[in-house]
């Protein structure tokens, strides 16, 4: 690839990502509500994707070898805990990944 075709990939890929970021805002102006269906799935959609993020970390454990998930299970009772003290999204995550990553490289060698 040269150089002027990377520049257009990468101004395309620009292009392409403020278009699908800008758009609902367009569309969905305050003088024009968004219909329900879209109402519905901002409400539902964030705990589905997160259901989806916890199996697929977790698709990977052996409870019957090793450590027995038991990294896991203390991160994500550190995650639980720290969301229900705070109601902090970003500090729950950080600490449960700040937490299974000490456990793994320090504890559970």
């Amino acid at each position: 690839m040269t150089v002027e075709q990377q520049m257009i990939t990468i101004g395309i890929c620009i292009l392409g990502t403020m278009l699908t970021r800008f758009l609902p805002f367009l569309i969905f102006s305050s003088k024009k509500q968004a219909p329900e269906y879209i109402r519905y799935l901002g409400r539902a959609l964030p705990s589905a994707i997160f259901g989806m993020l916890v199996i697929y970390c977790l698709k990977g454990v052996e409870i019957s070898g090793g450590n027995h998930g038991l990294p896991e299970v203390i991160s994500i009772g550190i995650v639980i805990a720290l969301h229900l003290w705070k109601r902090k999204m970003l500090l729950s995550i950080a600490g449960g990944t700040i937490c299974y990553m000490m456990l793994v490289q320090m504890v559970f060698l």
